[in-house]
């Protein structure tokens, strides 16, 4: 399958030609939160809950740091101590937050974590309203936007009308620049008023996206085919999306590009303790490996070093809590890979 989508704005040349004048190598909208976590128990026997930075887009950027890459976030958060503990602690990742807002009135999002024994999680959301839901169009600059070489961007920003109309204009402004399209639908039922509704923007963002990531929960969940290659073949035919990356948790990774099919094994770890962040690390390794290659210079070697490299990442992130601030550093991935060999 040939690469349809983007006019023009999949090739190395595209991503290359305005890089004198790029600032960002990848600029980011979403949600920004705060997860509270269990980190056991108190003496009284109740759980105590640890306040973690959470946003998929953000662990997505802090990856991305960790790789060299030039990172900028646009979103809102609270004027409050879990706003202002946010900022910082995404500034100090590396990530610009010039364009991250804070609302004056509306608290900041805040989550709480429930983690199974085999590290899946089930989350429970205090958001209507969540600050992050209160980005506006008005706010978002498109001419810093445009900075950027990747536009990366999920669903969370989109259950409501408001910061839909926001993620909206600022999606139409990176294509406009030739942005090279990056979407993560990142589904969490709880947010939205009914699945319909979260289908309808996950269907939106695929029809947008040079790059989807996307999880086997979700691909089974939005085609209804129970068999991903099947569901990946109805989202290509559909919607022409140059470069699938689907995550398989303990299964590994795959993607789908062109005519090829490449897989990567899992490096599964005793000391896995929450899957958190997990899919935000493989999808920055991703992306760091689009910018390094370009999209229409990938091949099957390429692939499996990207998910390769991607799957260690990730698995590395499943021993640590916090995600956002332990993203592991270069040496560390490579010399996790060689551990396994």
């Amino acid at each position: 399958m040939g690469l349809k989508k983007g006019d023009g704005l999949l090739g190395t040349t595209k991503i290359r030609r305005k890089d004198m004048e790029k600032k960002y190598d990848v600029v980011a909208l979403g949600e920004l939160l705060i997860d509270f976590t269990e980190n056991g128990l108190i003496s009284q026997g109740n759980p105590l809950m640890e306040a973690n930075p959470g946003v998929a887009p953000c662990n997505v950027l802090a990856m991305l740091n960790k790789l060299g890459k030039k990172t900028a976030f646009i979103g809102k958060v609270g004027r409050d101590q879990f706003g202002t503990m946010l900022k910082t602690v995404v500034e100090e990742s590396g990530t610009d937050v010039t364009n991250l807002m804070m609302d004056d009135e509306v608290h900041t999002t805040l989550a709480f974590v429930h983690t199974f024994p085999d590290g899946d999680r089930e989350f429970s959301f205090y958001r209507n309203p969540g600050a992050d839901m209160m980005l506006t169009e008005d706010e978002v600059d498109t001419e810093f936007l445009k900075k950027g070489k990747v536009f990366h961007f999920g669903t969370l920003s989109m259950t409501h009308e408001g910061v839909r109309k926001a993620t909206k204009k600022a999606l139409k402004a990176a294509k406009e620049a030739g942005m090279l399209i990056s979407f993560d639908p990142n589904l969490r039922p709880p947010l939205w008023k009914s699945l319909e509704d979260a289908r309808v923007q996950v269907a939106y963002g695929l029809g947008q996206c040079d790059v989807l990531k996307i999880s086997d929960n979700e691909i089974q969940w939005f085609t209804g085919e129970e068999d991903f290659d099947a569901g990946i073949a109805r989202l290509r035919e559909q919607y022409q999306i140059p470069l699938i990356l689907l995550s398989m948790g303990r299964d590994g990774s795959r993607a789908y590009y062109k005519d090829l099919k490449v897989d990567a094994a899992p490096f599964l770890q005793e000391s896995t303790i929450e899957t958190t962040g997990a899919g935000d690390t493989f999808g920055g390794s991703c992306l760091h490996y689009i910018l390094k290659y370009g999209l229409d210079k990938l091949d099957e070697e390429k692939l499996k070093e990207m998910l390769t490299f991607a799957n260690a990442a990730a698995s590395i992130v499943t021993t640590r809590k916090g995600a956002l601030r332990v993203m592991p550093e270069v040496e560390e991935v490579e010399s996790f890979i060689q551990s396994r060999k």
